[in-house]
């Protein structure tokens, strides 16, 4: 599952990368081993605090590639979601959950679906807040005027009855809060 390639470097050459600095070779030997410059070995072993990072594995519940494939040969074939879903024995609401988040029946691939679904299982990921200033924004303000978690979260809901970016439970916002080393609010 050697998905993507950062800094140049797939997933068995970020693992023995790992293997050899498990061994003790120097930055300097592993760099000339994978024509990079030492700062960059570096850099990509400094960012896990020089321990080697889990290997990521699939979540038994998650479809697998093949499952995909399976989707998409269905789609192709022209047979029913729930067809589809029996032969996977899957429920037919995973298959058409699956088949919507990635366009539709028209453009469905199963090749980017795989992908587009290994990217959005990276973890940890920001929170809400992090990533959308204005909801930020906006939870701050009523922090100010002493609102609750649960006042500010009901207010968005009925505020911004049609988009789903504007919400955030009462959860997320506590965990913002008490989460000092995020900095979100």
């Amino acid at each position: 599952m050697g998905q993507g390639r950062q800094h140049g470097l797939s997933a068995e050459q970020k693992a023995d990368i790992w293997r050899r600095w498990k061994l003790g070779e120097s930055l300097q030997e592993i760099g000339r081993a994978f024509d990079k410059n030492h700062g960059s070995i570096q850099f990509m072993l400094s960012k896990n605090g020089g321990i080697a990072p889990a290997v990521r594995q699939r979540s038994q519940r998650t479809l697998t590639l093949g499952e995909r494939e399976e989707i998409s040969r269905g789609i192709a074939s022209g047979s029913s979601i729930r067809e589809i879903a029996k032969g996977l024995e899957r429920p037919a609401s995973t298959v058409s959950r699956e088949v919507v988040r990635n366009g539709g029946r028209s453009v469905y691939r199963a090749s980017e679906a795989d992908q587009r679904a290994w990217r959005s299982a990276l973890r940890p990921k920001a929170c809400r807040l992090a990533r959308h200033r204005k909801l930020r924004l906006i939870v701050a303000g009523k922090l100010i005027r002493d609102w609750s978690p649960e006042q500010i979260s009901g207010w968005l809901k009925r505020r911004y009855p049609n988009n789903e970016s504007m919400r955030v439970s009462h959860e997320t916002i506590y965990r913002s809060l008490f989460i000092q080393a995020r900095g979100v609010l």
